[in-house]
């Protein structure tokens, strides 16, 4: 559950260190999105494919994260609840992808998932501890966390299915990796777009009380 401190909005000036941060964290999930893009084909992994999808959506997210540092809470909240959208579409993407490969995917590459997947886990984890402090601000900064938290959790996963996939010989575990990447990403999403709805009915309050005095 989301503690009050979730919702109260930072100061008004935008903090350099989370605008350097969110830079950062940009061009990491950039570079991570075409390593995992080509891997997730190369070794036909579908999730290697989610993850590769994961960073290109987070990337976006960083851009938009960009854009409104420093606006007004309002605006910050309406970019939390498009990247909110974003992750739930990802989710739903995903368990698409994984029903269909279900029944018509071949046998993943186990040493390119757990090699990528490695990879990206550093990736991850530098990008998280980086954004952890920034954990508990409004809508838009914890929408981020939640992202790099998300990734480090499911590339971890995606070793994790590799070493499935090489034991049995089985696709099985990829997809149900696949499947539960979805699911975190749906379980996010709903939690950013609470909290960014929450905002938004502050803000308009706000103004409506602002309304009332004047």
């Amino acid at each position: 559950m989301m503690g009050a401190s979730c919702c109260a909005p930072p100061p008004s000036k935008a903090d350099p260190r989370w605008r350097r941060a969110l830079w950062i964290a940009l061009a990491v999930n950039a570079g991570m999105f075409i390593v995992e893009f080509t891997a997730g084909f190369a070794g036909r992994s579908v999730s290697l494919w989610a993850d590769a999808a994961d960073f290109l959506g987070d990337a976006g997210n960083y851009a938009i994260s960009l854009a409104v540092v420093g606006l007004s809470l309002q605006w910050r909240a309406r970019a939390a609840l498009l990247k909110g959208a974003t992750m739930g579409l990802f989710g739903l993407g995903v368990l698409a992808a994984a029903a269909w490969n279900a029944s018509h995917g071949g046998l993943p590459h186990a040493q390119t998932m757990g090699v990528v997947g490695f990879l990206a886990l550093i990736a991850n984890v530098g990008v998280a501890l980086m954004l952890f402090q920034h954990r508990s601000g409004d809508a838009n900064m914890r929408s981020v966390w939640l992202c790099s938290r998300n990734d480090a959790v499911g590339n971890v996963a995606v070793m994790a299915a590799a070493a499935g996939v090489f034991g049995t010989g089985s696709a099985w575990p990829d997809l149900g990796v696949a499947v539960l990447m979805a699911s975190l990403a749906l379980w996010s999403a709903l939690q950013v777009i609470r909290q960014a709805l929450a905002e938004l009915r502050g803000a308009a309050d706000g103004l409506e009380a602002g309304g009332h005095h004047a």
